[in-house]
């Protein structure tokens, strides 16, 4: 048996060379792309590198991070951006869940209609936010117009209010973000054999029982992971709401990644601003971690 075990060996580690082989081009964009400007940035926090100036960068240890909890404004801009995920990521999951249910019937035309849904995520976001700002227009957006023809006034600056700023700019995230969820769920619904909608209905089961015993459990672990990634995605906005308010007005849209671009580029602050990005990272990880781990034993327990 010994001698079995040490001639396999070399047959192993061939194969292994093989497969690290095979995986190097995959893993040498991700190494440089991704996890060197990773470690770099995480350097970068700790030293005082600024633009523009003269002398050597100096290691400062956690200043940078002793700074941040006392400031008081980009504690603000977190809270807005938790806001900003949440305020999108629920109602673009039950949007989107519905559509979704709606393109898996058998109905006239759904090639066309099932087209005409992922037209949004199609678009890039700078466009987005510029064809949103005309809809948004105070004296000749559609809202307005609409709303003057239906005799309930009209000539809102939706986007310069302090009151309807976010709750405008989550409305785009919304309708923006809502296609690849409805594409992904529509992929998990396509995958329930429809073989138990026929046997839950052949036992008297109700369009809401099915859902609840048959639809969701085969959909929840797409669900969750859509879920998380619409969070991750939704928090690390940039491009929308930098297009549509720049963080206005009075810092009522100032997302974090608003906040730590404008302290890098606005104000030359790059060891601060890569010192946002560390705080941003941890705490969206943790809480990242905890929302999953309360679904999955959530659904262990169900």
């Amino acid at each position: 048996m010994a001698s079995v075990a040490q001639a396999e060996r070399p047959v192993r580690r061939a194969t292994d060379r093989g497969a690290w082989f095979l995986v190097l081009p995959a893993l040498i964009p991700i190494l440089v792309l991704s996890v060197a400007p990773l470690l770099y940035g995480i350097l970068l926090a700790f030293t005082d590198a600024q633009s523009g100036r003269t002398q050597a960068t100096q290691w400062i240890s956690g200043l940078n991070f002793q700074d941040l909890l006392h400031d008081t404004l980009f504690w603000e801009s977190f809270r807005i951006g938790l806001v900003w995920a949440v305020g999108v990521t629920v109602p673009q999951f039950l949007l989107a869940l519905g559509l979704a249910l709606l393109l898996n019937e058998d109905l006239k035309l759904r090639w066309l209609a099932r087209a005409l849904a992922i037209i949004p995520w199609a678009m890039p976001e700078v466009v987005v936010g510029v064809m949103w700002r005309l809809v948004y227009n105070p004296d000749a957006g559609v809202l307005n117009e609409t709303l003057r023809d239906l005799g309930l006034g009209g000539g809102h600056d939706w986007l310069a209010g302090l009151a309807t700023a976010l709750p405008a700019v989550v409305v785009v995230g919304v309708w923006a973000g809502m296609p690849q969820t409805t594409v992904a769920l529509l992929a998990g619904l396509q995958n329930t054999p429809r073989e138990l909608h026929e046997a839950a209905a052949v036992d008297g089961a109700g369009a809401w029982r099915r859902f609840r015993t048959v639809t969701w459990p085969a959909l929840r672990p797409v669900a969750l992971a859509i879920t998380a990634l619409n969070l991750i995605w939704n928090f690390n906005s940039f491009a929308l709401v930098y297009v549509l308010t720049n963080g206005g007005p009075g810092g009522r849209t100032r997302l974090p990644m608003l906040f730590a671009y404008e302290e890098a580029f606005r104000y030359g602050q790059f060891g601060y601003a890569a010192a946002m990005g560390c705080v941003m990272v941890a705490v969206v990880s943790v809480l990242l971690a905890l929302f999953l781990v309360g679904r999955l034993s959530g659904g262990d327990e169900a």
